[in-house]
C-alpha cells in the first residue's frame, strides 16, 4: 500500500484527484500509476483502470485471476466493473469512499453473487494515511 501512496502523491503534484494504484502477480509489482484524468482529458483514466489495462498487456491476458489490485481509495461504480470483468482475484484498499464507492460504502458490486465473479475484499489498510492526502488535496482545491 505504501506504493500505491507513493503514487498517489504523485497524482497530487500533478493536481490530479490523489489516486494511487498497483498490481501485484507472484510477489512481483506488474503495474502502477494513479489518477490521470486531467492531464489525459479521459474521464476513464482513473488509477484502478490504468493498472488494470497494464496488467492486462503485461500478462497478455485480459483475466486478471491470480492478481491483487491495491488502491488508496474504496473503487467507483466504474472501476469495480472493471474489476470484475478483468478477474481481479483480490482488491486491497486504504479509505472508503462514502460519495461514489461501490465496493462497501455506496455498493457492494464485487461480493454480488448475481455477477460471474466474485472479488476477496481487504479494506483498511493505511486508511489514516490515504485519507488523509485526499483531504489535504481537497482542502487546497476548496479552501
Amino acid at each position: 500500500m505504501r506504493l500505491a501512496i507513493k503514487e498517489a502523491e504523485a497524482a497530487f503534484r500533478e493536481g490530479e484527484v490523489p489516486v494511487g494504484a498497483l498490481i501485484v502477480r507472484d510477489d512481483r509489482v506488474i503495474a502502477m500509476s494513479h489518477n490521470n484524468k486531467e492531464v489525459s482529458v479521459d474521464p476513464t483514466a482513473h488509477a484502478e483502470i490504468m493498472v488494470i489495462r497494464q496488467a492486462a498487456s503485461e500478462a497478455n491476458n485480459w483475466r486478471l485471476t491470480d492478481a491483487a489490485l491495491y488502491v488508496t481509495k474504496e473503487p467507483c461504480i466504474m472501476c469495480a466493473g472493471a474489476i470484475v470483468n478483468a478477474r481481479l482475484g483480490r482488491l486491497v484498499y486504504g479509505c472508503r469512499d462514502t460519495k461514489g464507492g461501490a465496493v462497501d460504502s455506496l455498493y457492494n458490486l464485487l461480493s454480488d453473487k448475481r455477477l460471474n465473479h466474485q472479488v476477496e475484499v481487504i479494506a483498511g489498510i493505511l486508511e489514516n494515511d490515504c485519507a488523509s492526502l485526499l483531504s489535504i488535496f481537497f482542502r487546497k482545491l476548496r479552501p
